[in-house]
């Protein structure tokens, strides 16, 4: 699993929503990280290796579920803006894990302002297939 990583900073940009004198991703940039993506999904697609793949709503949309003092608690929006969640999935099959990272390396190939980019990543995680994976 590919996992991507933003704050909710980052989502405040795409949407214009920051101070004018700080980095803001244009249409054009967003078109162009869009297309980037459209195109690394139908790749992988081609190859066989796509299962699936989705993003996540803006950070200030969580809810956090927990117990406080013996009872669920919920808090909306537990994100500071600076804290980086999880933005986004790929899920791809393939033949290995080195197969898997020069996958995920394509990320890095992603258009968008150098700010935004400099901060962007994505880490790639094996899925379990069952109990016996998680055993020592």
């Amino acid at each position: 699993m590919l996992m991507l990583y933003a704050s909710q900073r980052a989502y405040d940009e795409m949407a214009g929503n920051v101070p004018e004198d700080e980095a803001v991703w244009s249409a054009e940039e967003l078109a162009e990280m869009y297309e980037f993506m459209e195109k690394f999904n139908q790749d992988l697609v081609e190859s066989g290796e796509f299962v699936d793949a989705q993003g996540l709503a803006a950070p200030v949309h969580t809810r956090r579920f927990h117990m406080k003092d013996g009872a669920p608690a919920v808090t909306d929006g537990p994100y500071p803006e600076t804290a980086e969640v999880l933005a986004g999935y790929t899920v791809i099959e393939c033949d290995s894990f080195d197969r898997a990272s020069q996958i995920a390396a394509r990320l890095a190939q992603c258009p968008g302002p150098e700010g935004a980019r400099e901060r962007a990543y994505a880490d790639l995680r094996p899925i379990v297939d069952g109990r016996a994976d998680l055993e020592p």
